[in-house]
């Protein structure tokens, strides 16, 4: 397993662009994030991609690679299936 820092080393936009699902973009936005105060949702998945990578801080953490598979956020039953 490798871990990168997503703030020093923000993931590309082809990446984000594979693995964010069109119809679900806001499920890999941080809401929580104060980056994301003051500001409106984004409305389309290219907005969305377009502000994570302004504010790396709006991706959902942590995302967990294993072969193609990939998760945004902790999610332990997805961790366990991958890594069970």
């Amino acid at each position: 397993m490798e871990f990168r820092d997503i703030l020093k080393n923000t993931p590309p936009r082809a990446f984000l662009e594979q693995h964010i699902a069109a119809d679900r973009f806001l499920e890999f936005v941080s809401r929580r994030s104060p980056a994301l105060k003051g500001r409106p949702l984004p409305a389309s998945k290219k907005a969305a991609i377009d502000l994570m990578l302004q504010e790396p801080n709006l991706i959902r953490r942590p995302i967990l690679v294993v072969g193609s598979r990939v998760v945004f956020g902790f999610d332990k039953s997805e961790y366990d299936a991958l890594l069970g």
